[in-house]
């Protein structure tokens, strides 16, 4: 029952995964999981370490182009291919979070902004990357050489395997001593700078490995789909990244899951009735959201719950009669 217990989140999701292609579409939902990897890995940084980056479509879009590229040119393996994509996205965010954690707040912010625009331009014209026309006709590929990724089948249990991963490894970062590091720099930097702790450094380790799980979401998506444009660097991106997160709720494990899920199936379901106007109602979503749900949809539910719970706790040590 204890293992039970500490693992209902993700018994909870392989068992939502197993029913979801019956009901749903199966490329819609691998493009869900996907976001939703990549809303996961931007929570890790806004949600347990406190830094907002506006630039998080480069490390998905690095991903993208990195796996796309190598599986196409180098005709490697789909696991390979993946490696590579996240080796990048991590390299990059090396190099970019040692550059933007050296600032706080939105100055933090906007050299992450800065620095994402600077890589989208470089990806426009480098020759690699196919410009606007982008990385077409990206292979699945036959994983470990063996197994084919061609079917939607295969390669929605590839997708739904990297996605309950990337959750198991999300949830033991955050119930970590290194999580719970994170937690007390998001809460009070001036107060682990002087407990001793190298802020800078867990700060780096937190940006560095939300970039390549970042980079694990934009490599699966190609892989996925088949192509990677520059869409996936575009600042649109990271744009949608932030909604997914704070509509679903920073900080909490389940959260950007339920965000990408909205966002996703919106888009989806409105792109050919109202055309450009889903970005004015996906706007519209997320001013209600912030002016009456302030914590997200799961924050919100949690805190509910939670109040629910406490208040009867609080009738029932009232009601309790008093020994002797």
């Amino acid at each position: 029952m204890s293992f039970l217990r500490k693992h209902a989140v993700l018994l909870g999701l392989a068992l939502a995964l197993i029913v979801a292609p019956f009901l749903f579409y199966p490329v819609l939902v691998m493009k869900v999981l996907c976001f939703a990897i990549f809303a996961c890995a931007f929570n890790l940084l806004l949600g347990y370490t406190g830094l907002l980056s506006f630039g998080h479509a480069a490390y998905f879009g690095t991903g993208a182009y990195i796996t796309g590229y190598v599986a196409t040119r180098w005709a490697v393996t789909p696991e390979l291919g993946l490696l590579f994509g996240v080796a990048a996205a991590a390299l990059l965010g090396l190099v970019f979070g040692g550059l933007a954690i050296r600032r706080q707040g939105i100055y933090f912010a906007m050299v992450t902004l800065a620095l994402a625009q600077m890589l989208y331009f470089f990806y426009l014209q480098a020759p690699f990357t196919g410009g606007e026309d982008g990385l077409q006709g990206v292979p699945r590929g036959n994983l470990f050489g063996l197994i084919s990724l061609s079917s939607d089948t295969a390669m929605y249990v590839f997708v739904s395997v990297i996605f309950l991963a990337s959750m198991w490894l999300i949830d033991r970062i955050i119930h970590s001593p290194f999580g719970q590091v994170l937690k007390s720099i998001r809460e009070n930097e001036d107060r682990a700078l002087s407990l001793g702790y190298d802020v800078d450094r867990y700060k780096l380790a937190a940006f560095v490995l939300s970039s390549a799980l970042a980079g694990l979401a934009g490599a699966t998506k190609t892989l996925m789909i088949g192509f990677a444009t520059l869409t996936d660097v575009f600042w649109g991106t990271s744009g949608e990244v932030v909604l997914m997160t704070l509509l679903g709720g920073v900080g909490t494990v389940l959260g950007p899951v339920v965000g990408a899920v909205i966002i996703i199936v919106l888009q989806n379901e409105l792109a050919d009735k109202v055309g450009s106007w889903v970005m004015v109602i996906l706007g519209a979503i997320f001013v209600i959201n912030v002016l009456a749900f302030r914590k997200g949809v799961v924050g919100e539910i949690a805190d509910r719950l939670e109040r629910r719970n406490s208040a009867k706790q609080s009738n029932a040590s009232v009601d309790k009669p008093s020994a002797g």
